[in-house]
């Protein structure tokens, strides 16, 4: 992807800042709308066919039905908590040491919809519990440049096949660009979404930099 096919995917999301309810108690929403130029079914199967999966996400294992379990080759994992093909996925979303502890903190719920020119409206809904460690480092931005970057890759394999390598695109100009303005977009958000304005930009800041650690700039 050029400098310009990075961007214009970047700006192609909406990013929100939200509530929920999770089964642990109150929780923020990181969330995510945009359209593919796929048809409904297409980006359904990306999303829940294991094999296409793990081409522009992650190799993913597991039992990919109601009530079964799955892990990606990252360590994020949960159990599929509602599956109603082809609009409807939602997953709980467990990562880091002792992430089994605390069931119920995190939930991605993916919805989609069919555009009227036969292309396909895309949300994704990560909801995390208020208490979780990440968020008054990092915001938003600790899930959401994540986000970014797997919907990014996801517009490539829908596109024309072409698949991101995460590592290599992060160390390249457009990828290092494309972090920042991520970031910055969040902070967009968490600001809209009622953040004070001075931890927004310690959370943009410090995001920013772990996307960017100082000896790639």
């Amino acid at each position: 992807m050029t400098m310009k096919d990075v961007l214009d995917e970047l700006s192609a999301a909406r990013r929100k800042m939200g509530t929920a309810t999770l089964p642990a108690g109150e929780a923020y929403t990181m969330e995510l709308r945009r359209r593919y130029n796929a048809h409904l079914d297409d980006v359904w199967d990306a999303i829940t066919n294991t094999e296409r999966l793990s081409r522009w996400m992650k190799p993913v294992t597991g039992d990919l039905r109601l009530g079964g379990t799955f892990e990606l080759d990252g360590g994020e994992h949960g159990e599929i908590l509602r599956c109603e093909p082809p609009r409807l996925l939602r997953v709980s979303w467990m990562f880091g040491p002792g992430a089994d502890e605390w069931p119920g903190t995190s939930e991605v719920e993916v919805r989609l919809s069919p555009g009227s020119a036969g292309d396909t409206e895309f949300e994704l809904v990560h909801a995390a519990a208020v208490g979780e460690p990440m968020f008054p480092t990092y915001g938003p931005g600790a899930g959401g440049v994540g986000w970014d970057l797997h919907l990014l890759t996801l517009a490539g394999f829908l596109g024309d096949g072409e698949v991101l390598d995460h590592e290599e695109f992060r160390a390249s100009p457009a990828g290092r660009e494309f972090s920042r303005r991520s970031a910055a977009a969040w902070g967009e958000a968490h600001l809209a979404g009622g953040g004070e304005p001075s931890q927004v930009a310690a959370a943009v800041e410090a995001t920013t930099a772990f996307y960017q650690p100082a000896g790639d700039a």
